[in-house]
């Protein structure tokens, strides 16, 4: 049950912490040609949830699937997928902290009168992480949802299935 009860948790965390990702996935092709002005205006205004919960998301989905992965260290080959899994969330969340975190207090101190001229790399960095992390975390997903189907049983019957 502790297992179950860690898949469910690591499941739910790793598709929550994935809905900002793919969000800034999503918007990357209309943001890419935004002007500066409307570029930052966006950046510094639209984010706070996604920074405040996502990151509550993300790091709950860091810490369930490295535990996860602890857990079901010994049941093969489930733990490559979660292991994998595992990899991919710490991955994206390092990816934050290292490419994100610093065009993030960069673009908060500067207003539409302070707009750098290198502006346009901040915005590639700050658009092609996110949508490298959408892909990671995605990656994620579905690993942890193969971890659990590798290790379903299968009746042809469907009788298995049925009772379980």
């Amino acid at each position: 049950m502790l297992i179950r009860t860690w898949r469910l948790f690591a499941l739910v965390l790793v598709a929550l912490s994935l809905a900002p990702a793919l969000g800034h996935l999503l918007e990357l092709p209309a943001k890419m040609t935004y002007d500066g002005a409307l570029w930052v205006t966006l950046q510094q205004s639209l984010y706070g949830a996604f920074g405040t919960v996502g990151a509550a998301f993300e790091v709950g989905a860091v810490v369930t699937t490295v535990v996860l992965a602890i857990l079901v260290r010994h049941g093969q080959p489930a733990f490559g997928w979660t292991f994998f899994a595992a990899v991919c969330m710490v991955a994206a969340h390092a990816a934050f902290w290292i490419w994100l975190a610093p065009v993030n207090s960069t673009v908060a101190a500067i207003s539409l009168e302070t707009l750098p001229p290198n502006w346009m790399d901040l915005r590639n960095q700050w658009e092609y992480t996110h949508a490298a992390r959408a892909i990671i975390q995605i990656s994620a997903l579905a690993a942890l949802v193969f971890s659990v189907l590798v290790e379903t049983p299968t009746d042809p019957s469907g009788q298995e299935l049925a009772r379980g």
